[in-house]
């Protein structure tokens, strides 16, 4: 956890190197001159982002999976596109896609201590679309690990309700969906030399 922290760093004070301040980085969005925030909040509000996308995330994982479990679970799969597509309601006591089954309780636990790391690094974000992918991570592990929690075969233990079944693939949910696309987003934002502070790399 301190070394995600490392990571994500505490926004850089420009010095009189030039006004992208040391390592040509540009000034952390909502910093003033001296590295200090500027009134208005913008701190504040890039947490609030963070937390609507992950409230939201969870929310739509959440229902879905209920829908699911009253509607589907122990039908027959519905086709959506034909044979390309289908709601195929399955309990998954692996990680996403099915993945290593004899593992729930180390997967339960991994979720539970990615959600604390991004609770405790928010505090540092200065980034809008940084908020969005963790926001995304955030309410995809949420989601899955309601289900490690509360679904049988019991606490830690739970069975994940997959249910979303292209075919030739795993079947998954929409928490796997949001926490993949997270993923996705800041493997890009990495690319692009945009932190989670607001500073960008120039290269």
């Amino acid at each position: 956890m301190a070394e995600a922290e490392r990571i994500i760093g505490t926004p850089d004070i420009p010095d009189a190197e030039g006004p992208d301040g040391p390592e040509g980085r540009q000034p952390a969005e909502g910093h003033g001159p001296a590295g200090e925030v500027e009134p208005g909040g913008r701190g504040r509000k890039k947490i609030l982002a963070l937390l609507v996308v992950a409230v939201l995330a969870y929310l739509l994982d959440l229902i879905s999976k209920m829908i699911v479990v009253a509607k589907l679970e122990h039908q027959e799969p519905v086709e959506i596109l034909g044979d390309w597509l289908k709601f195929d309601a399955i309990r998954n006591a692996g990680a996403a896609f099915g993945i290593g089954e004899a593992f729930t309780v180390i997967f339960t636990v991994i979720a539970a201590v990615v959600i604390v790391v991004i609770v405790r690094l928010a505090r540092k974000l200065y980034s809008l679309p940084w908020a969005i992918a963790l926001g995304l991570l955030l309410g995809g592990a949420l989601g899955n690990l309601t289900d490690r929690i509360f679904r049988a075969p019991g606490v830690f233990k739970g069975a994940v309700v997959d249910f979303i079944a292209p075919a030739h693939f795993a079947v998954f949910n929409l928490a796997d969906s949001a926490i993949v696309c997270g993923g996705i987003l800041i493997v890009i934002l990495s690319f692009k030399g945009l932190d989670p502070d607001g500073t960008v790399h120039k290269d």
